[in-house]
């Protein structure tokens, strides 16, 4: 069968023959006859060393999710190939306990991308950050795929105000439409960008803040939040930290925290499975309700090499087999 197969950590696959997957002794896994499998940034990461989950065996197929059909014909979006099988590939195994059944109005593009962004958005808000409705969120990074849907599940979430930040003016415009109520350019000088945070936070402030950038930005929006006098607190931030886009690293000073009601998170590696299946239904009815959309370019597998380089910022590549 033909996969995207990685050789070398730090270089992109290359579409070539793999062997086929073959099912352990057991019922727990399944053959999954793969129609699309989306292209993110951790697939980059995983394939460059950069993740902190990259290693295992090489020769591998790339790839950690997508979309396909089960040997008895059910329809399925599926995640965790055992290695050194990956998503990327005409065939792979997965354990039965994760492929999930896909209504037939979600697309294969859509049903191979959304998965992954919209359930980490998802349970960002809820999970960890435990969002309640009428409470305010910053989403910084809200131009990026994830960051985009972040802002319109925290609307259907029932957020009280939305500001969105980000550098891609043109995206920022758009991200009214999905329901932010304000926007901040992450590209404005230091002075300026602290003034927005603060001005848009307002009296009632930020509860929840979902970061996709960490770096620069992230320091600016926490030296924008840190008091100079004794106040009384009105509310607790929870900050939960997702991406690092902008940067690996910030320098966190000591008066932020014990100035402001502030509480770091992460989003904690992967919840219980009931928790990962009731996010990934709650995406997918969005989806199938068309209140969550994702854009994707199809690429055939066998140009999965000169895709692998490009940026695509906005949208989704989805690797067709």
């Amino acid at each position: 069968m033909h996969a995207a197969v990685l050789h070398t950590i730090g270089t992109a696959p290359r579409c070539e023959e793999f062997p086929e997957p073959v099912v352990g002794d057991n019922d727990r896994e399944v053959i999954v006859h793969v129609h699309a499998a989306s292209l993110k940034p951790v697939d980059k990461q995983l394939a460059s060393g950069a993740h902190y989950a990259s290693g295992g065996e090489l020769p591998r197929v790339c790839g950690l999710d997508g979309v396909g059909h089960l040997e008895d014909g059910q329809r399925v979006f599926f995640g965790g190939p055992r290695p050194p099988h990956g998503a990327m590939a005409q065939r792979t195994v997965v354990p039965r306990a994760f492929a999930f059944p896909v209504p037939e109005s979600v697309d294969d593009e859509t049903a191979a991308a959304l998965p992954n962004p919209g359930v980490s958005a998802w349970l960002s808000l809820t999970y960890r950050a435990k969002l309640v409705p009428g409470e305010n969120v910053l989403i910084l990074g809200a131009t990026g795929v994830t960051g985009k849907l972040a802002v319109k599940i925290a609307r259907l979430l029932g957020a009280g105000r939305i500001v969105a930040a980000g550098r891609n003016r043109q995206a920022l415009d758009a991200l009214h439409d999905l329901g932010a109520d304000a926007t901040i350019s992450l590209a404005l000088p230091a002075t300026e960008l602290n003034e927005a945070f603060v001005r848009e936070a307002g009296q009632s402030g930020y509860q929840v803040v979902i970061d996709y950038v960490w770096g620069q930005p992230a320091q600016a929006f926490l030296t924008a939040m840190t008091r100079r006098e004794f106040a009384t607190i009105q509310s607790e931030t929870r900050f939960v930290q997702v991406g690092e886009s902008a940067s690996p690293t910030l320098t966190l000073p000591a008066a932020v925290l014990r100035s402001t009601a502030l509480t770091i998170l992460g989003t904690a590696g992967i919840p219980a499975r009931d928790v990962l299946v009731e996010a990934f239904q709650r995406v997918i009815a969005c989806a199938a309700r068309g209140d969550l959309h994702i854009d994707t370019e199809r690429v055939p597998l066998r140009d999965v090499e000169n895709a692998w380089q490009r940026e695509q910022p906005g949208r989704r590549a989805v690797i067709i087999p």
